[in-house]
């Protein structure tokens, strides 16, 4: 084995190992984010920071969220292959493509439409071909492709948004940052049953806030 190839091994069992800590213990969920390279989702000044655990700026103002906390969402979704998934936040494309491994097909959605079209070059490149990438105002969520078995927000509401709740199938499940975005918010699960919402509060997160509106590139 080459010193590349031994460097690129070790560094995934750093990165995996890293999960794992951070309570990521689903192998579903881990084997995804092992087979979905972080490294293409991030640019310039930073890619080679793209294997630790740690948010990183991507273009228009956002973020890229750090890999153990995409990996505890993605749990906390527990997401089957028949599923058909709701991402509102396209961002880097990252938390999209590890979805796409796991669902039946995921509906990504953006206000950006740089971030849409630079996480669409990626999806293709990698041959995912069951993501659907759209510039739209995820605060209303996608009516037409409604219900979703599974509707994952990556940024904060002051609460789970009322039209993602309606577009939730019943037996559905939201994971949803909670809070102002200058203070610590909570990682909240909302699953709904017949009768209406439960609410579970996993963990402290901090996201960017959920902009209503399309960004001025969109």
């Amino acid at each position: 084995m080459s010193d590349e190839a031994d460097e690129t091994a070790e560094r995934k069992m750093q990165f995996l190992f890293a999960l794992r800590s951070k309570g990521v213990t689903d192998a579903r969920v881990l084997t995804a984010m092992e087979k979905v390279d972080r490294g293409p989702f991030i640019r310039g000044y930073f890619a080679e920071r793209a294997y630790e655990d740690m948010p990183l700026p991507i273009a228009c103002g956002q973020t890229i969220s750090q890999p153990s906390v995409v990996g505890l969402m993605t749990q906390a979704l527990k997401v089957s292959a028949r599923d058909k998934v709701l991402e509102v936040g396209t961002g880097s494309g990252y938390q999209a493509a590890i979805l796409s491994l796991l669902a039946r097909r995921v509906y990504t959605v953006d206000r950006h439409k740089r971030l849409v079209q630079d996480a669409t070059e990626i999806f293709n490149g990698l041959d995912l071909t069951n993501i659907i990438a759209l510039t739209a105002d995820g605060s209303f969520g996608l009516p037409d492709q409604a219900p979703f078995d599974r509707i994952i927000v990556t940024a904060a509401a002051e609460d789970p948004p009322g039209p993602l709740l309606a577009q939730l199938k019943i037996g559905g499940i939201m994971v949803v940052p909670v809070g102002q975005s200058d203070a610590v918010q909570r990682l909240i699960r909302v699953t709904r049953h017949e009768s209406g919402f439960e609410y579970d509060e996993l963990r402290p997160v901090r996201f960017v806030p959920l902009v209503e509106g399309l960004g001025r590139d969109g």
